[in-house]
């Protein structure tokens, strides 16, 4: 199956190539400028910036020389209102908003004079205001600010380099867990807890009930509180040589009915707002089958996407209804609708069957009681366990008939 992607991605790109460049692919955002309520502004010395977004996202700040200027990187954000942001400075001579690299955007404020930062601070709540202030310095302070090495926890990370795939065979399943978020990206926070902590402790505890049941081979996308590419995690599974992939989360939403475990299957289109804008928070849609396709146009994705997915989607399917049967068999509380689709770059690998666990969300206080409570959590992962093993019993079945 995957030689024949191969092939089939080479012959598609080739047969669809037009004489003319083909347009990059639109970005989805994973948070917006609310433009009315940020500003750039003068206060007697300090300049100012107050940047509103619709929901927190990783960030730094630093100075860069020559020229002069205050870069501000986030985790990808759409600046498309940045022009009618309100500004009052005459200390910014040019202001500049764009990417600068896959998943990732930079907002640029060009200074006439050298200034340093005084305090860099996000605040989060329904969204996150991102405060910046800075002072009048000399040009030799301000050169030996920008000449400073990034600290270790801004440093952007690449996606790390992966071994070849290895080849499906007999013996135990291959499970990648796959904890959300982590380091510079917390995910959701709710009365000192964040999303990536709690989904760090809930994976090691499935990764040992797994293991001790001698029937799974485990491997984790971060086993710390460190940050893992979305797009490095696909490779990850891929490396591993995966049976199935499970994403797990435990978001907040503050629209929507968001109360319970979800189950979020791969869609183009997301099946309600709250699936939509899950998709929107967590990730962007440029990785097919492990090849970056982000120069190639719609038609190209679309159509690759669609045969790749052929043989997979069923699996999905009866994976995705193993665990909701076997979550609901437990009397684990479940979301009204608890299975979904929406469009999460983690589930894009057409040949591993991969879903998103949203095991309750932060946003409801009893979700995140839930979620804290030790015996809540052995239940969920003994549910988890018991769907794995109904499933694959199934899928083994179901591929021996095929082979028949």
């Amino acid at each position: 199956m995957r030689a024949f992607l191969v092939a089939l991605i080479a012959l598609v790109v080739s047969a669809l190539a037009a004489p003319a460049p083909a347009p990059a692919q639109e970005l989805s955002a994973l948070a917006r400028l609310e433009a009315e309520q940020s500003s750039i502004r003068d206060e007697g010395e300090v300049l100012a910036v107050r940047l509103a977004l619709s929901q927190p996202v990783p960030w730094r700040v630093r100075l860069l020389d020559e020229p002069r200027r205050v870069v501000l990187d986030f985790r990808e954000v759409d600046w498309s209102g940045v022009a009618a942001m309100p500004e009052d400075s005459a200390r910014v001579t040019e202001l500049r908003a764009g990417g600068f690299r896959p998943g990732w955007s930079r907002l640029v404020l060009m200074l006439d004079a050298p200034m340093v930062v005084k305090t860099a601070a996000m605040e989060t709540g329904q969204g996150a205001v991102v405060e910046v202030r800075l002072m009048p310095a000399t040009p030799k302070g301000f050169a030996e600010q920008a000449a400073l090495p990034e600290p270790a926890e801004w440093v952007l990370p690449e996606a790390a380099e992966m071994a070849a795939p290895l080849m499906r065979g007999e013996g135990p399943l291959k499970v990648v867990l796959d904890p959300g978020h982590g380091g510079i990206d917390p995910g959701a926070e709710r009365d000192g807890h964040t999303e990536a902590e709690l989904m760090l402790l809930f994976a090691r505890e499935l990764k040992e009930l797994l293991l001790r049941d001698g029937g799974f081979q485990i491997v984790m996308t971060r086993e710390e509180d460190v940050f893992v590419p979305l797009e490095t995690r696909i490779s990850f599974a891929r490396a591993a040589g995966a049976d199935v992939f499970l994403s797990l989360h435990a978001d907040a939403l503050a629209e929507g009915e968001a109360v319970g475990a979800t189950i979020y299957t791969l869609a183009e289109d997301a099946t309600d707002e709250a699936a939509r804008a899950l998709a929107e928070r967590h990730e962007r849609d440029d990785l097919l089958a492990g090849v970056d396709l982000s120069e190639q146009d719609d038609v190209v994705a679309t159509v690759l996407m669609d045969m790749a997915r052929t043989e997979t989607r069923p699996r999905v399917d009866r994976l995705a209804l193993a665990l909701r049967q076997s979550i609901d068999a437990a009397g684990l509380k479940m979301h009204r609708h608890p299975i979904q689709q929406a469009g999460f770059s983690v589930l894009k690998s057409p040949d591993i069957p991969s879903v998103l666990i949203e095991l309750g969300f932060l946003s409801s206080a009893s979700d995140l009681e839930r979620i804290l409570d030790a015996e809540w959590r052995a239940k969920m992962a003994e549910a988890i366990r018991g769907a794995l093993k109904a499933w694959a019993a199934e899928d083994a079945a179901l591929s021996a008939l095929r082979k028949e």
